[in-house]
C-alpha cells in the first residue's frame, strides 16, 4: 500500500457514504484531510474522530456546494489556511427520482451546479496549482447512469454524463504535467443518497447488484493511484447498460407511466 504521509486531501460530500469512506481510506494512508459537507453536526464530531483514529490532521468546512460562488470560496479558505491539496475528490452529490416539471425545476438547477459547475471549477482551481507543483491527483465521481439516461433521473444522469465527459478530456490535459484525473462510474451503492429500504439495500448488496462504499473506494482509490482514466468497478456495471439498451422503448415508457400513476 502506497505511503501518502503528508498528502492532504480534500473530499466534498464527505460526512456520509462515499465521501466519508473517501476520508477513512485516505486518512488510513496518512492523509491530512479536508472534509467539506452541508451538513453540519456530523462536522463537529468526525474530524476530531477520525483525526484521534488516524494520527492525521482532520479539518471540517461547512459549505453548500450548490451555490454558484462554493468552489472559488472553498479555493480561497485552502489559501487563507495555507493547506495545499494533492488529492481532490469531487464526491459531493444530490439525487432525486422524479419527473422533471416546474416543481422540481430549482432542484434540478442546484443538482447542475453541484454536479457540473462546482467540480469543474474546483478542478480547474486546484488543478492549476498541481500543475505547477507537478503531482496530484483528481477524483471526479460520475455514475453509472451517464449511460444510463432513464425517465425520473433526467437531470441526474445528464450532469453525471457531462462530469464523465470533462473527466475524460481532463485527464489527457492535465497528465503531461503529472497530475492524474480519474473518472468513477459507480452503479448503484449502498448510501443514503438513494433512500432505499434496508431490506431492499441489503438484498441488492448480497446478489451484486449494490455494492458498500468501502468496496467501492478501495477500488477507487487503487485506481487513482495506478494512473486509471476510467474506473468502472462491479461485472454488473458492464452488464447492466446493455441490458438495458436491449429493452424495447415502449415498454420502457409503459413502465414508467404505471410507475408515475402509482
Amino acid at each position: 500500500m502506497k505511503d501518502m504521509k503528508g498528502y492532504n486531501a480534500l473530499v466534498t460530500g464527505a460526512t456520509s457514504g462515499m465521501g466519508l469512506e473517501y476520508c477513512r481510506q485516505l486518512a488510513g494512508r496518512g492523509c491530512n484531510i479536508l472534509m467539506v459537507s452541508n451538513q453540519q453536526e456530523p462536522l463537529e464530531s468526525l474530524p476530531p474522530q477520525l483525526s484521534a483514529e488516524y494520527g492525521v490532521a482532520v479539518w471540517g468546512l461547512y459549505m453548500d456546494l450548490s451555490r454558484e460562488e462554493a468552489a472559488d470560496q472553498l479555493w480561497q479558505h485552502c489559501r487563507e489556511m495555507q493547506i495545499e491539496i494533492d488529492i481532490l475528490v469531487n464526491n459531493a452529490g444530490m439525487f432525486f427520482f422524479h419527473e422533471l416539471d416546474a416543481p422540481t425545476h430549482d432542484k434540478a438547477l442546484a443538482m447542475m451546479r453541484l454536479h457540473m459547475l462546482t467540480p469543474t471549477r474546483l478542478t480547474m482551481l486546484f488543478g492549476e496549482e498541481m500543475k505547477e507543483r507537478r503531482r496530484g491527483y483528481i477524483v471526479n465521481m460520475s455514475s453509472l447512469a451517464a449511460a444510463l439516461p432513464t425517465p425520473g433521473i433526467t437531470t441526474y444522469a445528464a450532469t453525471k454524463a457531462y462530469l464523465k465527459s470533462y473527466s475524460k478530456s481532463m485527464y489527457f490535459e492535465m497528465r503531461p504535467y503529472g497530475v492524474g484525473v480519474t473518472t468513477v462510474l459507480p452503479g448503484a451503492i449502498a448510501t443514503p443518497l438513494y433512500r432505499l429500504k434496508p431490506s431492499l439495500m441489503k438484498t441488492g448488496v448480497a446478489i451484486g447488484l449494490i455494492h458498500t462504499p468501502k468496496w467501492l473506494v478501495r477500488r477507487a482509490i487503487r485506481g487513482m493511484l495506478r494512473g486509471r482514466r476510467v474506473m468502472k468497478p462491479g461485472v454488473m456495471n458492464y452488464l447492466l447498460p446493455v441490458l438495458i439498451a436491449l429493452l424495447p422503448k415502449r415498454l420502457e415508457t409503459a413502465i414508467w407511466v404505471k410507475f408515475k400513476g402509482n
